[in-house]
C-alpha cells in the first residue's frame, strides 16, 4: 500500500507546471496542493469500499480485500496514518478483476449488451466505411452541433471582489475533421481566443466574484465534425524517413509521461518481435491494449508521475492513460504518434476524451481511439470494423488539444488542476488554483443535422 508521502516526494518536480510563476503567492506549497488532491480522490473508508462489494459479494472477507489491495486492482493509500480507498475503488474492482467482473455481469442479467457510444457506432461505423469505400473522401459524415459550455464556482469559493480568471475549452479550427467554428456568445463581454498554434485551444475570460454567488462562465458556440476513416493495408506503408523533424520530435521521449523506461523497451520488443511493417506492429500494441487494461475511473492525472507505468502496474486505465501507453509503445518502435483529446460527443453520451494520433509514411497522421478500441460489436466481424479505430474515428467529437501538458494562453500562474489533459477548464485566482472540488462544468449539446 502507498503512503501519501511516498506519493509527493516522486511528484515533488512537475517543472513545467508547479515552476514559480511570475505573480505567484509566496504562501504557495505544490506539497500542500497535490496532498489536497490526492485526498479529494482518496476519499472512502474500508467500510464504505467494503459495503459496495457486498452488493455483489456478501461473503466478502478481509483476507480478499487485502487480497485485491496487493495486486492493486483495489486502490488504497495510507494518508496522514489513516488507510483510505480511492473513491472509485469499488466499482473498479468489478471492471478490472475478472472475476469480479463475472460475478456482477451475472447479477444485472438483461442489461443491454450494448451501452453508451457502442450503441451509437454500431450503425454509424458501417456507414463511414461504406463512405469512404464509395469514393467520398476519408472524411465522411458530417454533424453540425451547437453547444453551450458552462463553468460555474461555488459562491464563496474566492472572496468578494477577487478577480477570477478562467479558460474554457473551444473546439479547434486547424483540424481536417472540424470545420466551419463560430462563437456564437460568451458570458463576459471580453474575452481572448488561444490561437491555432497553442496545443490548448482556450476561450479565456475574467469576472469579479460576487459575495454569496456562485461566478459562473459560459460559451455558445457551433462547429462540424466528421468522421475520419483510412482503409489501411499493409503494404502501403512506406519505410520510415527517419532524418525528417516529424520522425525526430514523434518518437522521441518526452517528460513526464512518454518516458522509455527499460520495462517498457522491453515490453514493446515483445510484442513486436519478428515484426517490421509499422501498420502490423501497431496492431500487435493495439491489440495488447485493447485486451490487456480494461477501462476503469482514474484518479486525477496530475498526481500520477508516470501514467503509462501506473496503467502496467494496476492493470487498468481510462481513455487518456490508456493512450499514453499506446502512444510510448509506438514511439518505443519508431511509429511516430501523438496524443489529441477533448470531448466525446454521441447523443447522450457526452464525456470527456482522450485518444491520438499515429503517422504511417505514404499515409501521413492518421486517428487512434485506443480507449474506443476493438468494439464489442465488431469481434468477428470484417477487419474494416475490427481495427476501425486504428485508423479512423467516428463523427461525434470535439478536438481541443493536440498534445498534453503545455502552457495556457493566456499563461496560467498556478498549477493547472489538470496538469496532463485539458478538457473541463481552468481557474485560479491571486492566490493560488480553483480546483476541481470548488467547481462544476456542463454541456449542453444540440444536433443540428439530426
Amino acid at each position: 500500500m502507498k503512503k501519501i508521502t511516498t506519493a509527493i516526494a516522486a511528484l515533488s518536480l512537475l517543472a513545467a507546471c508547479t515552476a514559480p510563476q511570475q505573480g505567484m503567492d509566496p504562501a504557495y506549497s505544490w506539497e500542500e496542493d497535490l496532498h489536497h488532491r490526492i485526498l479529494v480522490d482518496f476519499n472512502k473508508t474500508e467500510d464504505q469500499v467494503r459495503e459496495y462489494i457486498q452488493q455483489y459479494i456478501p461473503e466478502v472477507t478481509d483476507s480478499m480485500m487485502r487480497a485485491w489491495e496487493a495486486s492493486g486492482v483495489l486502490e488504497c493509500m495510507e494518508i496522514d496514518g489513516q488507510k483510505l480507498y480511492f473513491r472509485n475503488a469499488g466499482p473498479n474492482l468489478f471492471r478490472v478483476d475478472s472475476l469480479c467482473r463475472t460475478i456482477k455481469a451475472a447479477a444485472e442479467i438483461g442489461t443491454p449488451e450494448l451501452g453508451g457510444s457502442e450503441e451509437v457506432n454500431v450503425k454509424h461505423l458501417p456507414n463511414i466505411i461504406a463512405d469512404v469505400k464509395a469514393g467520398q473522401g476519408k472524411i465522411v459524415q458530417p454533424k453540425r452541433m451547437r453547444v453551450t459550455y458552462t463553468l460555474t464556482i461555488d459562491a464563496d469559493a474566492v472572496p468578494a471582489g477577487e478577480n477570477i480568471r478562467c479558460w474554457l475549452p473551444f473546439p479547434r479550427t486547424d483540424i481536417g475533421r472540424q470545420t466551419e467554428v463560430k462563437l456564437i456568445s460568451t458570458s463576459e463581454e471580453k474575452y481572448e481566443m488561444a490561437p491555432d498554434t497553442a496545443i490548448h485551444h482556450t476561450l479565456y475570460m475574467e469576472k469579479v466574484a460576487q459575495a454569496g454567488q456562485p461566478t459562473i462562465f459560459t460559451e455558445t458556440f457551433e462547429y462540424t465534425s466528421a468522421a475520419e476513416w483510412h482503409n489501411l493495408q499493409p503494404e502501403d506503408i512506406k519505410p520510415y524517413d527517419t532524418t525528417t523533424e516529424l520522425y525526430q520530435k514523434y518518437t522521441a521521449e518526452r517528460g513526464s509521461h512518454i518516458i522509455f523506461s527499460d520495462r517498457l523497451k522491453k515490453l514493446a520488443a515483445q510484442l513486436t518481435a519478428g515484426e517490421t511493417n509499422p501498420l502490423l506492429k501497431a496492431r500487435k500494441l493495439f491489440q495488447y491494449v485493447n485486451d490487456g487494461f480494461p477501462w476503469a475511473s482514474a484518479r486525477e492525472y496530475s498526481t500520477l508521475e508516470n501514467i503509462p507505468e501506473y496503467v502496467l502496474d494496476n492493470h487498468k486505465g481510462d481513455c487518456g492513460q490508456v493512450t499514453l501507453l499506446f502512444v510510448t509503445l509506438c514511439r518505443i518502435c519508431g511509429i511516430p504518434a501523438h496524443f489529441q483529446s477533448g470531448f466525446m460527443m454521441h447523443p447522450g453520451q457526452w464525456n470527456l476524451h482522450d485518444w491520438g494520433e499515429v503517422y504511417f509514411e505514404g499515409i501521413g497522421w492518421v486517428p487512434v481511439d485506443m480507449s474506443f478500441g476493438i468494439p464489442t460489436f465488431a469481434k468477428g466481424q470484417t477487419d474494416d470494423q475490427y481495427w476501425f479505430f486504428l485508423g479512423g474515428i467516428d463523427s461525434w467529437r470535439m478536438v481541443v488539444n493536440q498534445d498534453y501538458g503545455m502552457q495556457l494562453h493566456p499563461a496560467k500562474t498556478y498549477p493547472r488542476s489538470e496538469t496532463v489533459d485539458f478538457q473541463r477548464g481552468e481557474v485560479e485566482w491571486a492566490k493560488g488554483n480553483i480546483y476541481f472540488d470548488q467547481w462544476d462544468y456542463h454541456m449542453d449539446i444540440d444536433y443540428l443535422n439530426e
